[in-house]
């Protein structure tokens, strides 16, 4: 695992893969998010409970962990279920991720506190399918040693499990992790999960747009609004795995570039001016464009996910967000049209190729 992994309000890091890239699972709290506004109930009749008064703090954070939620469990499948189409981009995952009230910006300590966060790493997210999973690990379990090593606490906890972790996750054993679950001990022995090593990240922008620098996906906010439904947004994700998978960042001589825009949108406070019309990156030529979608679209089926709204989905973009409006997505994949028939073509072959019963590879 990256030990500089950052997320969406700053440095909010990974502890659920070891390696350069990795998928963050949901980010949620440990308690019973609708208990909050629940009414008290007795035998004989309810009685009138006043709802708790959430901080501005408090509230920013709860938006923030149900948008990472929608995105990691989104993308999940995609990640997990398309090693083979990741070329040299999978890697050994556990499946979980930790964070403890100082993976949170300080302006979000309290809050996290008063969410159930304190100096210990606790699982905060389990990857569907994946090795954690299986062996059953839980969101709000706290990490307390692995393979017999205690795990330190406090402000450096996430990038110190990190350095644990990672020599283990390049072998083929399971790793013991030793967990605190309701003030008892459990011990969890979970089996490596082979899957696409990209970090999905969430962009503090209002813009339409997506972002991909050959190692890692960024939705911005703008865009997980815009996205309707969570197919659309896999649709989003596997197209920009599918530009990392083909090394398309690279041929464009675009990665230094894109990832400083990614760098910077995934900062508390964007730089403005550093994200203003297209930020330095150059349009996709429509070959490039049209190669990404050929592969999301068996990455989207392979995970799951049907494919029928695909081209609907991307022209509503286009037409919503046209080439005019720089800082959106059709400025930087100006080839509507010939995207549209390349997806046509790349639909009717797919469905043949399942129809007649063959491998989901293009």
């Amino acid at each position: 695992m990256h030990a500089r992994h950052l997320a969406y309000w700053g440095k909010i890091k990974i502890a659920l893969a070891v390696m350069p890239a990795a998928l963050l699972a949901a980010c949620v709290t440990p308690q019973d998010n609708n208990a909050l506004n629940k009414p008290a109930q007795s035998a004989t009749a309810p009685v009138a409970v006043k709802a708790q008064v959430l901080t501005p703090e408090q509230s920013a954070l709860r938006v923030l962990t149900a948008q990472q939620d929608r995105l990691y469990n989104v993308a999940a499948p995609l990640l997990t279920a398309n090693a083979q189409l990741c070329r040299g981009n999978a890697r050994n995952l556990l499946g979980f991720t930790a964070k403890n009230k100082y993976s949170y910006p300080s302006e979000f300590a309290d809050a996290a506190q008063s969410l159930g966060f304190d100096d210990r790493l606790q699982v905060t997210g389990v990857l569907p399918g994946s090795g954690a999973a299986k062996s059953g690990v839980q969101r709000g379990d706290v990490l307390m040693a692995v393979a017999d090593k205690p795990l330190q606490q406090g402000p450096d906890a996430e990038r110190q499990a990190a350095n644990l972790l990672g020599p283990l996750v390049t072998g083929r054993a399971p790793v013991k992790l030793t967990l605190l679950r309701n003030k008892a001990q459990q011990t969890a022995i979970v089996p490596l999960t082979l899957a696409c090593a990209f970090s999905i990240e969430l962009g503090n922008a209002d813009n339409v747009n997506t972002y991909a620098d050959g190692r890692r996906v960024l939705i911005t906010r703008g865009m997980m609004n815009f996205a309707r439904t969570d197919e659309e947004l896999a649709y989003l994700i596997a197209k920009d795995m599918a530009h990392n998978s083909l090394g398309h960042a690279i041929r464009q001589r675009m990665v230094a570039t894109t990832g400083s825009v990614i760098d910077n949108l995934m900062r508390a406070r964007p730089d403005p001016t550093a994200a203003a019309g297209t930020g330095g990156i150059r349009p996709y030529p429509q070959d490039l464009d049209a190669a990404a979608d050929n592969l999301a679209l068996y990455m989207l089926v392979r995970a799951g996910y049907g494919i029928d709204g695909y081209a609907a989905f991307w022209q509503r973009l286009a037409t919503q967000y046209p080439v005019s409006v720089p800082s959106g997505y059709t400025a930087l994949h100006p080839g509507t049209a010939y995207r549209m028939t390349a997806i046509d073509k790349s639909v009717q072959a797919l469905k043949a190729k399942q129809a007649a019963g063959k491998p989901l590879t293009p």
